[in-house]
Formats: C-alpha cells, sequence, structure tokens
C-alpha cells in the first residue's frame, strides 16, 4: 500500500483523529501530515486524504472517509494475499 498523506491545515474537519486511529489500528502503513496538498478546493469544504500521488479521497464526515480509508487497505491487503 501506498502511503496516506493528510493536510495538516484539513485538521478541522477530523482528519487528525483518522491519522490516530489508522498509526494505532495499522502500525506498518507509511502516512505522513503535510501543510498542502495542492487540493484546496475540497480541502476547504470536507475532509481529504490522498493515497500516494494522485487518489484524492474526499468525504463529508471523518467516519466516511475512514470508512473508505479501510476499503482501500483491505482491498491491498487481499491483492497481496493473492501474489
Amino acid at each position: 500500500m501506498k502511503t496516506i498523506k493528510y493536510c495538516c491545515r484539513n485538521e478541522k474537519f477530523g482528519s487528525k483523529q483518522i491519522y490516530k486511529t489508522i498509526k494505532h489500528e495499522f502500525p506498518e502503513l507509511k502516512q505522513k501530515k503535510k501543510d498542502c496538498l495542492g487540493n484546496c478546493r475540497y480541502c476547504k469544504r470536507e475532509c481529504i486524504a490522498m493515497i500516494g500521488k494522485k487518489k484524492l479521497l474526499c468525504a463529508e464526515s471523518p467516519d466516511l472517509l475512514y470508512a473508505q480509508i479501510k476499503q482501500i487497505i483491505a482491498a491491498s491487503k487481499a491483492e497481496s494475499v493473492m501474489v
């Protein structure tokens, strides 16, 4: 799985709690907090995270974003088991 990146300016929408929860549940995953991800159009309206360099995840609440990230983690683990 690629690195999950969070915008520090987006923490007011709950991304900080997602970062902490993922870090606790999946300590092997790489996560980074960036000052800006360059997606201000989305970042100022809803909770966001970026997977790798291109896949931007957006959600209206931290719970929805967390669910999206967990689905990607599960899919990534399933792919690695099949290989």
